[in-house]
């Protein structure tokens, strides 16, 4: 016998808030990105900062021709991350495809979804950190092949950076770049620094660089900046987290100014 349960309806609606949380950061991830979003989970997300992610198609191995592809997608992936509502920034987390695409085309495509948004690419972030930590002369470790790390080698070097040192490790995959442990990405941090660089910059958002970052600093006495250390840094600062966290890395000790 079913027994017929009063329900009864409050006597108002409840108040409001503005938003569930204060700020919000939108993550435009690929498909097959296995790091980004517990890397900012772990540097970013907080009581009062949310991060919200969308996933758009990428298909390996990595290559220009590949990574290319992405652009079309960049708008819908904007759009669907918390859909007509304002963001206090987003990123487009792939460092290779920034300069493929480039930061400008990135940043258009996005604003065509989400109009006016602070735009945060890994190779502006990369930028803006080393020049927060004076670097002008920097090493540089990818771990693409050298048809993929080209374009980012001409990419600081177009920007007035002095390469001392470029390295590249040869894989094509993005998921086998998430799988590097983190004591060869030190391992392999240790031999990419040239002596005379003011700071070593680690490439890839597939990378788990940023967990390290503070050991290589450590081990190779110069300030290190990888792709979502920079990312994460760029958004809490845009936020107004403006906290030093030496634990993450130098750059997480320093103000971040665009231009």
């Amino acid at each position: 016998m079913t027994v017929e349960i009063e329900i009864i309806a409050a006597g108002r609606l409840p108040r409001l808030e503005d938003r569930p949380l204060e700020k919000r950061i939108g993550l435009i991830i690929l498909a097959t990105d296995h790091t980004t979003e517990v890397d900012f989970q772990r540097m970013v997300a907080g009581d009062r900062l949310g991060v919200y992610v969308s996933r758009i198609h990428y298909a390996n191995p990595v290559t220009p021709e590949n990574l290319l592809r992405m652009q079309p997608s960049l708008t819908e992936g904007a759009a669907l991350i918390l859909p007509e509502e304002a963001l206090d920034a987003i990123v487009y987390s792939c460092t290779s495809a920034s300069v493929v695409i480039g930061d400008r085309n990135i940043e258009a495509a996005i604003h065509a979804a989400k109009p006016g948004v602070p735009v945060v690419t890994p190779t502006a972030a990369a930028v803006t950190g080393l020049k927060a930590l004076g670097a002008r002369r920097i090493s540089v470790l990818t771990p693409y092949t050298i048809e993929t790390s080209r374009p980012m080698a001409d990419y600081f070097s177009d920007l007035g950076f002095e390469i001392d040192r470029f390295t590249c490790l040869g894989l094509t995959d993005d998921r086998e770049m998430a799988r590097i442990a983190p004591d060869e990405i030190l391992a392999f941090a240790r031999q990419a620094l040239a002596p005379q660089s003011d700071a070593l910059f680690i490439s890839c958002t597939a990378v788990r660089a940023a967990e390290v970052a503070a050991r290589i600093e450590a081990a190779i006495g110069k300030p290190v900046v990888t792709s979502n250390l920079a990312t994460a840094w760029a958004c809490l600062r845009l936020c107004g987290d403006d906290r030093a966290r030496p634990e993450l890395g130098q750059l997480m000790t320093k103000p971040y100014r665009e231009g």
